[in-house]
């Protein structure tokens, strides 16, 4: 199914394609040079729909003249209310599931009879696309990003080719004079750079990401030293296995005196949960302030940098470990929403009680839009069916903020019970071993195959930590590739993954936008290929937070906040990797 849009007023047409749950379209401008073709990839970050890098991928391209090539990766928003059995069409209106047939986005793999059961347990629940396609999407994100791209070129020659015999046009537009750059951020960009390792057919010839989340191979063959550090082996970690690391211990760490004052938006520390974690032998001090910096040692202990400890209780109260060790637990575990795994389940709570109430038709309708694809979101938050007294919100639902559920999903990844180290049996075990092979699915190989290619990270992101994602990244490409690596690092300080928190007060003093240098990024990429511009040296990029005026306001940003990123870096800021040491500079 595909389809074809036009809008004079935004000078631009825009082509969508439907394949499976993925969900593409190419938006071309009015500017697009026939003679001189471009495309960007926009694979949507989070768990978004397809419009999802409409204003960072998809704005930089845009404004260049390139199409851009956009898909959802199959975990975009797809929201199953199973109570009225309602979904989201491609097009973002909600219809009954029956009616919409191959025309929904996503609808859950549960027969009417077995969603009445369910319901009649466990009413007012939602499936969502990302956890419960039962696909295990992210496996396909490299694959789902090149057909993106082969549209991409049937869109172009549909509109821009000769006319040919038998009513079809000649292909003009094609690989070998295209510039093709693969972006976009965070899981886009992850997805991107799974692109850029699987391309086969030479349809890509750079790319330009921002915070990628790669999972990259564990190879022992490689440390990362930043500064005078000792090397760190047990890099690598994967997304799941760190995420379930701070669900349980975060809701702790945001209590220690050494940051809760200074971090911002730390609002859900809980007592409760360092005594809980005590009581089961997780943390070994009795005093509070001692249990807090217990925690967050542990967190810092597992790669977790320092430059991210002031950013990680934030996180905690927008629930992002939450949602994230939840969704992904049922992802590549490929759990049915039946399964209700660990007790958790999706849908609308009260706000008082925290009991599940029926989603508001009104706030159902503008969920495609508004809604990041991870609950809690738009709405929908994460639920404790295991509660006493009977399902609640997931915060609400015990003192500790259900600590038994992070530790159930914690046990996934250690493969083991946490509280008493012993071997995982029946049903967890067989659930362990599902989420094992999910995770082996969507490693990243580190092999570009020489292609040029460019990671901008901030330090201090506190979702994707640098030491498992975009420095380890780094070092193996190094390993895979040698001499014929053409990858870029730029680690950028004072940076951090939300640059929509970056509004907030104590966010702008401290932060600097990352989108600037994701533009940069693209700018180099695009110049690159085009004019031969050399790629400048792996880098830390040295810029100067806000701070405050005397009188406690915060000054606008300058040039001077954000320096751009050096085409000769000093020797004292290049990142380097010699001796199988990937050397980070402070």
């Amino acid at each position: 199914m595909k389809c074809l849009k036009v809008s004079s007023d935004a000078g631009s047409k825009m082509s969508c394609g439907h394949l499976r749950f993925r969900l593409m379209m190419v938006q071309v401008p009015d500017s697009f040079d026939p003679d001189s073709p471009c495309i960007i990839t926009a694979p949507s970050s989070g768990s978004r729909g397809v419009y999802g890098a409409i204003g960072t991928a998809g704005e930089w391209g845009l404004k260049r003249g390139c199409a851009v090539a956009y898909t959802d990766k199959g975990t975009g928003t797809g929201a199953h209310d199973l109570e009225d059995n309602t979904v989201n069409l491609i097009t973002g209106e909600r219809e009954d599931a029956n009616v919409a047939g191959k025309k929904s986005n996503f609808t859950a793999r549960i027969s009417d009879r077995n969603r009445e059961k369910f319901n009649s347990q466990t009413p007012n629940r939602f499936a969502f696309k990302h956890a419960h396609s039962q696909q295990n999407p992210e496996k396909d994100w490299g694959k789902n990003v090149l057909q993106s791209i082969e549209f991409a070129f049937f869109v172009l020659n549909e509109m821009f080719g000769p006319p040919g015999p038998d009513e079809k046009n000649y292909k003009t537009i094609l690989p070998s004079n295209t510039v093709v750059i693969a972006s976009s951020v965070s899981n886009g960009g992850g997805a991107s750079v799974r692109a850029a390792e699987q391309d086969k057919k030479g349809l890509l010839d750079g790319v330009a990401v921002s915070e990628p989340n790669v999972n990259p191979e564990f190879d022992p063959h490689f440390s990362i030293v930043q500064g005078d550090s000792e090397s760190f082996f047990d890099h690598s970690r994967s997304l799941y296995d760190y995420t379930t690391l701070l669900n349980v211990y975060q809701g702790c760490a945001s209590l220690d005196p050494a940051i809760a004052g200074d971090a911002p938006l730390n609002f859900a520390g809980n007592p409760n949960i360092c005594a809980s974690l005590r009581e089961k032998g997780l943390l070994t001090f009795d005093s509070l302030e001692e249990q807090a910096a217990e925690a967050q040692q542990i967190i810092n202990t597992y790669g977790i940098l320092p430059e991210q400890n002031i950013v990680m209780p934030s996180h905690w109260f927008i629930n992002v470990p939450q949602g994230v060790s939840v969704t992904y637990a049922n992802t590549y575990s490929r759990s049915k929403v039946t399964e209700n795994l660990c007790g958790y389940s999706f849908g609308a709570t009260d706000p008082v009680t925290g009991a599940p109430v029926p989603f508001a038709s009104e706030n159902e309708a503008t969920l495609f839009g508004l809604s990041n694809g991870i609950p809690p979101t738009a709405g929908i938050n994460l639920i404790n069916n295991l509660a006493p007294g009977g399902p609640k919100e997931n915060r609400m639902s015990t003192l500790d903020q259900n600590t038994d559920g992070a530790l159930c999903l914690r046990s996934f990844a250690i493969g083991l019970d946490i509280i008493t180290n012993l071997a995982l049996k029946g049903r967890a075990l067989k659930t362990q071993r599902k989420i094992e092979i999910g995770i082996k699915q969507i490693r990243a190989s580190g092999d570009l195959h020489g292609l040029p290619a460019i990671f901008v990270t901030g330090r201090s992101d506190a979702i994707l930590p640098p030491n498992h994602t975009s420095r380890a990244y780094f070092g193996l490409n190094q390993l895979k590739n040698n001499d014929n690596s053409n990858l870029r690092y730029y680690e950028v300080l004072n940076a951090q993954h939300l640059d929509a928190l970056n509004g907030l007060p104590g966010f702008n003093e401290l932060f600097i936008p990352l989108h600037h240098y994701f533009v940069q990024a693209m700018d180099i990429m695009f110049d690159h290929l085009t004019k031969g511009t050399p790629l400048p040296d792996s880098q830390v990029v040295r810029t100067t937070p806000r701070g405050r005026n005397s009188d406690g306001t915060v000054p606008n940003i300058s040039l001077t906040n954000i320096p751009a990123i050096a085409a000769d870096p000093d020797p004292g800021s290049r990142i380097t990797f010699e001796n199988n040491i990937v050397q980070i500079p402070d």
